[in-house]
């Protein structure tokens, strides 16, 4: 016996665009021989690349102990010809709305061109702004801290987690809410940031914003990131957890990917600009000792692919 194990099965696809896709007799290779349903078909799912997948029924399952046959990987999209910068943080104006009933920030000048005038030589002048607003305006980063008590907060996150990451979008559906296990299983996350396109960032500053159907990553999507090795996950809705009344107010996505240490990032915009893979994502805070969460310039750096 080599102590390697393939799985026999049957599976039916369903998608979420509609049709179907039936396997008979699909063998695949196996990390064990316990592995689940649930696994198997995530693995099944990356394995043969599939997109959109809304539900996986797997029947007649076998394992066996043979040699494994190797695997062929999701490819990645090229097609990129120019290096460019794309934003993708919302700017943040003297009075702007975030988080319906959440204060505004405000900002004021501490320090005017003509006041200055009164401190310098002749001809020299300066201004000087001051914003007082919570940490949790525009586009922000949520740290560990902002969850669990003895997590790290902005100062103790390490820079290798925040910059100059390999980026990867997930485009989801306009009529899918729950980003989950499966949605995520086509795509190579292993140490990436994941960055989810919902689209939801048009209704920015609208009452829509806020609606109850908001996108949002479930637990157990949340769950298959952390065990894929994500570095940082970001989504362009007002939550990366539902908002819903539904939800009670639980927060499975942010309790689990923050007690993994992976950072969050909310409320990003322009992910739409960005191509599938190829890129480099940067989401830095100030180093501030004692704060959970604060705004960030997000941006993605694309390079040209053959």
């Amino acid at each position: 016996m080599n102590g390697e194990f393939r799985a026999q099965f049957d599976a039916e696809v369903m998608f979420v665009n509609g049709g179907g896709l039936r396997a008979e007799g699909f063998r695949l290779d196996i990390p064990g021989p316990d592995i689940t349903d649930e696994d198997l078909a995530t693995l099944f799912v990356r394995h043969l690349g599939l997109l959109m997948v809304a539900e996986v029924r797997l029947t007649n399952k076998t394992i066996i102990e043979e040699a494994h046959k190797g695997g062929r990987g999701v490819a990645s999209a090229a097609g990129n010809t120019d290096r460019r910068l794309v934003e993708l943080s919302h700017v943040i104006t003297d009075g702007m709305v975030t988080l319906p009933r959440w204060p505004a920030p405000r900002i004021t000048e501490w320090l005017t061109f003509e006041a200055s005038r009164q401190r310098y030589a002749p001809g020299v002048e300066f201004q000087v702004a001051r914003i007082d607003m919570i940490a949790n305006t525009g586009t922000y980063l949520d740290t560990p801290a902002h969850r669990w008590a003895d997590g790290a907060d902005l100062a103790g996150t390490a820079l290798d987690r925040l910059v100059d990451l390999p980026g990867i979008v997930v485009r989801v559906p306009e009529d899918i809410r729950a980003v989950d296990r499966l949605l995520l299983a086509p795509y190579d996350v292993a140490g990436k940031a994941v960055l989810l396109h919902t689209g939801w960032d048009t209704h920015f500053g609208t009452d829509r914003y806020a609606a109850p159907e908001a996108p949002y990553l479930t637990g157990d999507g949340a769950q298959a990131l952390v065990e894929a090795g994500a570095a940082l996950v970001g989504i362009d809705s007002i939550n990366i957890d539902d908002m819903s009344p539904a939800a009670r107010g639980e927060r499975p996505a942010h309790s689990t990917l923050l007690a993994a240490g992976i950072p969050i990032v909310e409320h990003l915009t322009g992910l739409d600009a960005l191509p599938p893979d190829g890129f480099r994502f940067t989401a830095a805070p100030p180093r501030v000792a004692g704060m959970a969460t604060f705004p960030v310039r997000a941006y993605a750096l694309v390079e040209p692919t053959p």
